[in-house]
């Protein structure tokens, strides 16, 4: 037998693109239902974060989300945000869930090695886009849309409350996310026999 009929006899069978075909479908399957099911972590999230985000920033500034005067002011039409207390804290709360499914969705694309555990990731990640949220609502959605210039010391709690969020949000994802089994870091039990 010559060497070339051996490397052939080495060398994988390619096949047809059709016998191909189903691994990469499966791959594909498996990805979106890798991101379908982050959304989903994501989706939960954003519900308790923002609860735990708005029971932080209630009774310190004692006074409802910025939600309430979007509502008033493009819903309403009446500009009263004091007269739309649970319309308010119901679109906080909508706001709150749409970011953690998009956050979910980020955390699960961000792959980055996975340098670290999805748990510290969380809540790097949950910290940077915390803060990321908070800057974008005070400057466009405050400043721009609804023309509030808050205080120094309201400015101050808005960010702190949106900190709450976001590392309440990257805890909840990271803790729900299956890291990579590194076979390096594998101990055996040694009982003692």
């Amino acid at each position: 037998m010559s060497v070339s009929d051996r490397l052939r006899q080495l060398r994988p069978s390619a096949g047809s693109a059709s016998e191909r075909r189903p691994a990469a479908d499966e791959r594909s399957r498996t990805a979106d239902k890798d991101v379908a099911g982050a959304v989903a972590r994501g989706v939960q999230a954003g519900f308790v974060a923002t609860l735990i985000m708005t029971a932080f920033r209630l009774p310190i500034l004692r006074s409802l989300p910025p939600s309430a005067n979007f509502w008033s002011q493009y819903v309403a039409r009446d500009h009263d945000p004091d007269e739309h207390p649970i319309a308010g804290l119901v679109l906080h709360l909508a706001y709150g869930i749409q970011g953690g499914a998009l956050f979910g969705a980020l955390f699960e694309l961000q792959d980055a090695e996975q340098a670290i555990e999805p748990e510290q990731r969380g809540l790097v990640w949950g910290t940077i886009y915390g803060l990321v949220l908070s800057a974008f609502g005070s400057q466009v959605m405050l400043k721009e849309l609804l023309d509030i210039q808050l205080d120094a010391d309201e400015l101050t709690l808005f960010h702190a409350g949106h900190l709450v969020y976001g590392l309440s949000l990257g805890a909840w994802v990271g803790s729900r996310t299956e890291g990579v089994e590194d076979p390096e870091t594998e101990y055996e039990y040694d009982d003692g026999n």
